[in-house]
């Protein structure tokens, strides 16, 4: 049982920035923030939950069925993530690259408070054993000095070179031409040891660059998620399945006119719209395992949209879920998203695993909730930074779709474009 109350607020901004410094004295915090961008499918502007009163952790042995028995039993809001390498627990798949991170492959937690954000108010539901400290703790956010921290610059290393990186691309432009896949989403690593940096703030620095939907601060204990993420991954509204695969950038231009132009030229440029309609197909295979027959389609097809950074393509495929199946069902049988692997499915994963030398862990994975009736709402993590403050070990991935019209030379700029912002967040 939770006790609710709302509030309106004169500064929702302020508000958001205080109730996220307040939270850090938390062992466990995770705080989803859409930064006002106005999508088809949202419940709230932005919600934060901390303090765990229950939580799992696993490796990825029976993950999703350790998930799926911890929802039944709780039925409350549950926060957490899905980490790319869960993809061991659903398929004959292994992860033996590189690790420096060292993050559970999932975890999720039953907050004792939770804010929910949604223009001017704010509803502030505590479970009943802490309720007495509601109000309290709503003066003290109010109440809270907002501050700026400067870190020291880091030295960024890249964990493959340009020579490796066009040589492991023409490695897997050559499974494409002899059919084993027709695309994989490959990624390469940039890092930093011995690294001290304050998470709150660094989250802060790369949200403002592009103020995405999907952005994400999550800490739990010493591993921290900061992640400014444009990508839907998957959402349950009752029986309905939501899922936006992105595919397909183009860059922003400060001159409106060919701004404009070059959001045109993407919706009818002919790589990157088979890139997201390869990804549309994968969707809907796999959405159509737990779909209720005949009810998978696609309501939108490589949608242009406008973000501070790029311009990207959007679709949209949606299902009805079958009644024999339960909520994580969905999740467990079209994990990991399509965006971010390829098709075939596995054996792009097979020859990303192969090729690519850092085990992906978080990066590429989902964070997001459940809510006591099994709806859910998880991102994809991307655009994104991984720390281990124990280990003093900083990470963030980027990565492109290869396919057969793909150019090495082409794909690794890319990779660096959006490697941008992380980067210039971190030196």
């Amino acid at each position: 049982m939770r006790t609710s109350v709302t509030h309106t607020l004169n500064n929702p901004k302020l508000f958001k920035q205080q109730l996220l410094k307040w939270s850090q004295q938390y062992r466990e915090v995770e705080f989803l923030d859409s930064n006002d961008y106005h999508q088809n499918y949202s419940s709230f502007d932005a919600v934060l939950a901390a303090d765990a009163i229950t939580s799992v952790k696993t490796d990825f042995v029976r993950a999703f069925e350790d998930l799926s028995a911890y929802q039944q039993t709780t039925r409350d809001w549950l926060f957490g993530y899905l980490s790319y390498d869960l993809k061991n627990n659903t398929e004959a798949l292994q992860s033996n690259n590189f690790d420096g991170l060292e993050f559970p492959d999932l975890f999720f937690f039953q907050p004792k408070k939770l804010f929910f954000i949604k223009g001017d108010t704010v509803e502030i539901a505590y479970l009943v054993m802490c309720d007495d400290e509601l109000e309290d703790d709503f003066k003290e956010i109010l109440s809270t000095a907002i501050d700026s921290v400067t870190d020291l610059p880091l030295t960024i290393n890249q964990r493959i070179s340009k020579e490796a990186y066009i040589e492991k691309t023409s490695k897997m432009l050559e499974h494409i031409h002899i059919g084993d896949i027709y695309e994989a989403n490959f990624c390469m690593e940039f890092y930093a040891e011995n690294a001290v940096i304050s998470p709150l703030c660094k989250y802060q620095a790369l949200n403002a660059i592009s103020e995405p939907p999907f952005a994400a601060f999550f800490k739990n204990h010493k591993h921290y998620l900061l992640s400014a993420s444009p990508e839907r991954y998957i959402r349950k509204e009752e029986e309905k399945i939501i899922s936006q695969p992105i595919k397909g950038t183009a860059r922003r231009s400060t001159d409106p006119v060919e701004d404009e132009a070059i959001k045109l030229e993407l919706t009818q440029n002919e790589k990157e719209r088979s890139e997201n309609i390869m990804i549309v197909d994968l969707v809907r295979n796999d959405l159509s395992r737990t779909a209720q027959k005949g009810s998978v389609s696609v309501e939108e097809l490589c949608g242009a949209y406008t973000f501070k950074q790029v311009h990207h393509l959007i679709s949209t495929v949606v299902s009805r879920l079958d009644s024999e199946f339960k909520p994580v069902d969905t999740i467990r049988t079209s994990f990991p998203m399509g965006s971010m692997t390829g098709a075939p499915k596995i054996s792009a994963m097979q020859i990303i695993e192969n090729l690519e030398e850092t085990k992906r862990g978080l990066y590429s994975g989902a964070v997001g909730y459940f809510t006591p009736i099994g709806d859910f709402d998880f991102n994809v993590v991307i655009r994104s930074i991984l720390y281990n403050e124990e280990n003093k070990y900083v990470s963030f991935s980027v990565g492109s779709a290869i396919t057969s019209k793909s150019i090495p030379e082409k794909e690794y700029e890319e990779c660096l474009l959006k490697a941008r912002a992380m980067r210039s967040v971190l030196e």
